[in-house]
């Protein structure tokens, strides 16, 4: 299994979500906040070039000469953004690119927006690696994850799925 930027981002958000996604059940194209997100980028890059560019199996939002950019519309999680750019810069690293990371944050109703820098390691490098084996174990299991209800679920594209 080839793991996308998408898939890691919903293994941190939410294991049931990435186990459903990842053995191709895709409720996203009912989405409200998946629709902002897609438009959202065909904002930031028209007319622009080095945007959404794929490689492999990712897409990347934008690549200049020093940083690999992804954009989110919120910051509502950080860590599973993070380890999105984590994989997309080991991909680039393995085809002879070096770059750093920049994830911008296009939130709504504020004027400046939040950016987050990484840079990848070593020890990010063996994480995410790790963190591939896991991913992998997860999806090979006959079964998703069990529901557990929180605040977020209520936004999810999987919610009526999971819980209706």
């Amino acid at each position: 299994m080839k793991i996308n930027g998408t898939l890691i981002n919903y293994y941190f958000h939410c294991k049931r979500q990435f186990w459903l996604h990842g053995n191709r059940i895709n409720l996203e194209d009912n989405s409200e906040d998946v629709r902002i997100g897609k438009i959202l980028h065909e904002l930031k890059s028209e007319g622009k070039k080095n945007t959404e560019i794929s490689i492999d199996n990712v897409k990347i939002d934008k690549i200049t000469d020093e940083y690999l950019v992804e954009i989110k519309k919120s910051d509502a999680d950080i860590e599973a953004v993070k380890w999105q750019v984590i994989l997309y810069l080991k991909i680039l690293k393995d085809k002879g690119i070096e770059r750093k990371g920049k994830i911008e944050f296009e939130e709504k109703n504020k004027q400046n927006k939040k950016i987050l820098y990484v840079e990848l390691t070593e020890e990010l490098e063996k994480e995410l690696e790790k963190l591939k084996i896991d991913m992998e174990k997860l999806m090979e299991s006959e079964m998703p994850p069990k529901t557990y209800e929180v605040k977020k679920c209520k936004k999810c594209a999987y919610y009526e799925y999971c819980y209706v």
